[in-house]
C-alpha cells in the first residue's frame, strides 16, 4: 500500500468505493502481546489477557503472527461469542490430540478449541488441507471423530475459491464466526516464508479471492499466523500475507458499510 496516501484515501479495489479506514475509524495498530519464550500456557494467558477487552467491546481485531498454537488463546479471548463457527485455511488438520506427547501445540488447538467449548464444530470447516499425512484416517476423523467439514486442497483447486467460499457459507449459515488463515495454506512458490510448507497450495491470486468471497460472513475476528520472516529475507511471503490481511479488513469494512 502507498504510505504517502492519507489513509481515509485508501479502498478495496475489489470492493469499488469502499475506503477501508473511513468505515472502520477505530482502526489501529495495538501493537504486539509479550510471550513468555519457551512457555505457551503463561503465554496463553498474556494473549487472553491482552485480546479479550477487544473482543469485549465488539471490536474485529486482525491477529497476526505466532505459529497456529496461538489461536487457541484467541478463541479464549473471544469468549464471550462462543462457541464460534469457525473457518480455517492450512495445508494441516492441526486437531490430534496430542503432538510429539504434548497436548498445546500448533498441532493440537483445534481439538482443545471444541473440548474447551469455544469451537462450534457443527457449523465449522476446514479448507485446502493436503500434504503427506502421519496416520490414514487423519482426516477421516475430523468428520467422523470431531464433526468438522472439509474440504481437501484437490478439491479446492476444482472448485475454484469463490464455490469453496459458497460451501463455506452454507456450513456456517448465519453464525458468528472466525476465520484462521494458515500462510502454509498458499503454495511455497508464493509464500516460502513458513515452517511447514507443503507442494500444491493456493497461488496468491486464489488465496485472495478466497477471502474476499467470504465477504457477508459475520466474523468477528481473524487471525493469519505462521509467517516466519527469518526464513523469507526477501520478504515474497509478507507481501501475500499483507494483502491477505488488507482483504480481511475489506470484508469487515464491507460489512459495516
Amino acid at each position: 500500500m502507498p504510505h504517502y496516501l492519507p489513509t481515509d484515501s485508501l479502498v478495496s479495489l475489489r470492493f469499488t468505493g469502499i475506503p477501508n479506514f473511513a468505515r472502520l475509524p477505530l482502526a489501529r495498530d495495538l501493537t504486539g502481546v509479550d510471550l513468555v519464550p519457551g512457555f505457551i500456557e503463561p503465554s496463553y494467558t498474556a494473549i487472553e489477557r491482552q485480546v479479550r477487552p477487544i473482543f469485549d467491546a465488539g471490536v474485529v481485531p486482525i491477529l497476526l503472527g505466532g505459529d497456529h498454537s496461538v489461536t487457541l488463546a484467541h478463541l479464549r479471548a473471544a469468549r464471550t461469542h462462543a462457541p464460534l463457527a469457525v473457518v480455517v485455511s492450512d495445508s494441516h488438520t492441526d486437531a490430534w490430540d496430542n503432538f510429539y506427547g504434548e497436548k498445546y501445540t500448533h498441532g493440537t488447538w483445534v481439538r482443545r478449541a471444541i473440548e474447551e467449548g469455544l469451537l462450534d464444530s457443527a457449523h465449522s470447516i476446514l479448507v485446502n488441507l493436503r500434504g503427506s499425512l502421519y496416520d490414514a484416517g487423519d482426516w477421516d476423523m475430523l468428520s467422523d471423530e470431531l464433526g468438522l467439514a472439509y474440504i481437501p486442497a484437490e478439491e479446492c483447486h476444482d472448485l475454484g475459491p469463490e464455490a469453496v467460499a459458497q460451501r463455506v457459507k452454507e456450513r456456517i449459515g448465519d453464525r458468528r464466526a472466525f476465520f484462521s488463515f494458515d500462510i502454509d495454506s498458499v503454495d511455497p512458490a508464493y509464500a516460502p516464508g513458513t515452517g511447514t510448507f507443503e507442494a500444491g497450495g493456493m497461488t496468491s491470486v486464489q488465496a485472495l479471492r478466497l477471502v474476499r468471497a467470504l465477504a457477508g460472513i459475520d466474523f468477528v475476528g481473524f487471525d493469519l499466523v505462521e509467517v516466519v520472516p527469518a526464513d523469507d529475507p526477501s520478504q515474497v511471503t509478507a507481501n501475500p500475507a499483507a494483502n491477505i490481511a488488507w482483504e480481511m479488513l475489506s470484508i469487515t469494512a464491507l460489512r459495516a458499510s
